[in-house]
């Protein structure tokens, strides 16, 4: 039921424009959805209409021609976001409904989810892919409350994701009917600013056009974040006012921070010189310039390449690609670059998990390290997120990617014949070390090639003859997954792996492949999620959102029927209190009945198989779901999986 207001009502034509709305109302939906957008939105001007005073005492007015809302429309789409992930709610249904219908549901268009941490979680997916935040919304203290896991995410992989939630901040404004009060909140966004990059809450729609642009630059300025505008319901709903003189400012994003020219220079000095270089990177490549980069580099110094795996940085078949044998070419290294390395101790150092834990370097003492990280621009104290402190030679605060291109040029500048002939003899010896580690792989995935549950190696293998010959896009993270994909298909493209959720929590996975998929939707790309069962446990009304938006998306299940980490830790304590492992399978495993993936999705009109014990049977399904998938539909094959 709308919510009335009393607003100034007599305007000129008030019976005349009642009339048309009940006239509109009546006319069939058809007609109205074949109006264009330009033109239903050339009706709907957000500006001031005029009202006449002294209106009638008992009088109360249901419609107006434009609300605050419309300009907020208006706004997020000078940013040029394309889409709204959100549930639907009652203190940002203003917006919802000027998205729709003023908007015309086109850039952005409303993504319909089931739980907020999907729609943050879609976003997080989406912005890794396409380099740009979509928006959500959500439905003031509940809402933020359910998405703030998926929010956490974000921030600890350093993610823009543009937040607005509705609240109702005017106590005498808020209607216990629709459960105001214990909606309302009087600091919305304090609950996520220790993980949110900034905030605000805009008192009028000037201040929400101008907190809207800076929230867009601040979570687009690396290190990117998550931001949150709150915008009240009263701002929302009620009429601009006769007098408001309202713009849309300009956005102008900020060029990434770069390395100074003299900490270039030394660094180009230091890995020229270096008798053994290594490079170390994490969440170094935003988009594939980047890994061109990296790979210009590389091959110029013949330098070997640690991939820590938060994003793709580094062709996983380049003969220089040494992520595999971590221990040996760090502990051979004289000097060490880390590249938005967010754990860079973690790369150079081991950690032992014993009864008291101890640990021990595995670099040589005199070995010289240089860091390159936006991480130094940007830490915050409560959340432990920022890893343990890592003493470096040379530190420079800048965007790794946005420095190579002059530090190549300084390295070029620095290299003599002898250092040449030198590199090539040392890229030589990497290249033959690199073909050893991946024959030993695919050595290694042969094992239990006819067992059942379905060996991961084997799934991993059939998967990639089905895909490989399609523009792909695996979407999910791999670390449950023994890194199979990274350690054996050839990855080259910045879209072709998104990386790891941030902050570890469950429930990313499926939400964030189904919105990297719908980034790729546009492109044409083949988009594949590894999806492990106890994550899609917690979001699994996700299949129903990519069903219903035609979102392509082919969701290969790891169904190890347990949280398997979590029962390898059960055990770990159980053999060190010397109980044995027999019992760690309570609270650890989805026994006692099984979980069926295939009916799941089933349910939420996703086309699916399985469940999958013989390994003969996945390549039949995954062919059948790859026709659907490229039909424009999501699909899911369910494979009972080992456990690792």
């Amino acid at each position: 039921m709308a919510k009335s207001k009393k607003l100034p009502a007599g305007r000129r034509d008030f019976l005349k424009s009642v009339v048309a709305g009940a006239a509109t109302l009546a006319a069939p939906a058809d007609a109205l959805h074949a109006q264009p957008v330009e033109e239903r939105a050339s009706r709907a001007k957000p500006w001031p209409p005029i009202i006449e005073s002294d209106p009638p005492a008992d009088a109360e007015v249901l419609t107006l021609d434009g609300s605050g809302s419309d300009f907020m429309v208006d706004v997020i789409k000078s940013l040029g976001i394309e889409y709204v992930c959100s549930v639907a709610g009652s203190s940002f249904r203003a917006l919802h409904e000027s998205v729709i219908n003023y908007g015309g549901n086109r850039n952005p268009e409303f993504i319909t989810c089931c739980h907020e941490e999907s729609s943050v979680a879609m976003a997080h997916g989406y912005a890794k892919i396409e380099g740009k935040p979509l928006c959500i919304f959500a439905h003031g203290t509940v809402g933020l409350q359910h998405a703030s896991m998926a929010i956490y995410n974000a921030y600890c992989d350093r993610v823009p994701v543009y937040i607005v939630i509705g609240n109702n901040l005017d106590a005498t404004k808020r209607d216990a009917a629709y459960g105001e009060w214990a909606h309302s909140v009087q600091d919305a966004a304090a609950m996520v600013r220790d993980y949110v990059k900034w905030d605000d809450t805009p008192i009028s729609l000037q201040h929400f056009a101008e907190s809207a642009v800076r929230a867009y630059k601040v979570a687009m300025t690396p290190p990117m974040a998550p931001v949150l505008l709150v915008a009240d319901s009263e701002l929302q709903e009620n009429p601009i006012a006769a007098d408001a003189a309202l713009h849309i400012p300009k956005l102008t994003l900020a060029s990434p921070p770069q390395g100074d020219s003299g900490s270039v220079a030394e660094a180009a000095r230091m890995l020229v010189e270096a008798q053994n270089p290594l490079i170390v990177v994490d969440r170094y490549a935003r988009t594939q310039a980047g890994i061109d980069l990296l790979v210009e580099l590389a091959e110029m110094l013949q330098v070997p390449v640690i991939d820590q795996a938060g994003r793709m940085n580094f062709p996983t078949r380049h003969p220089l690609n040494q992520s595999s044998r971590r221990n040996a070419v760090v502990a051979n290294a004289d000097v060490i670059m880390g590249l938005e390395a967010t754990d860079f101790w973690s790369a150079l150092n081991t950690m032992h998990d014993q009864v008291h834990r101890t640990s021990r370097p595995i670099m040589k003492s005199d070995a010289k390290l240089i860091s390159i990280t936006t991480g130094d621009l940007y830490t915050k104290a409560n959340y432990q997120d920022f890893y343990r402190y890592t003493g470096v030679d040379l530190a420079m605060a800048a965007d790794p990617e946005a420095t190579l291109p002059s530090l190549i040029e300084e390295v070029k500048r620095q290299i003599t014949a002898d250092r040449r002939r030198a590199f090539e003899d040392r890229g030589a010896k990497l290249a033959s070390a690199h073909d050893h580690a991946l024959e030993q792989a695919r050595t290694d995935a042969s094992y239990a090639w006819d067992a059942s549950p379905v060996s991961t190696g084997r799934l991993c293998a059939e998967l990639w003859a089905q895909i490989k010959d399609e523009d792909w896009s695996l979407v999910s993270l791999l670390r449950h997954f023994s890194w199979w994909p990274l350690r054996l298909w050839p990855f080259d493209k910045h879209y072709q792996y998104i990386g790891v959720q941030g902050g570890g929590g469950i429930g990313y996975n499926a939400p964030a492949s189904v919105g990297a998929a719908l980034a790729n939707k546009r492109h044409g790309r083949f988009s594949v999620s590894i999806q492990d069962d106890g994550d899609l446990m917690f979001a699994p009304t996700v299949l129903w959102t990519a069903a219903h938006h035609r979102i392509p998306l082919l969701s290969v299940m790891h169904n190890n029927r347990a949280y398997h980490e979590e029962l390898m830790h059960v055990q770990r304590m159980a053999n060190r209190h010397n109980r044995g492992i027999d019992r760690a399978h309570i609270g650890t495993t989805f026994e006692d009945p099984y979980m069926d993936f295939s009916k799941l999705a089933q349910g939420m009109g996703v086309h699916a198989e399985g469940p999958i014990t013989d390994p003969n049977e996945v390549a039949p399904a995954l062919r059948r779901a790859i026709a659907v998938v490229k039909s424009g539909e999501p699909a899911l094959v369910d494979v009972v999986t080992q456990p690792r």
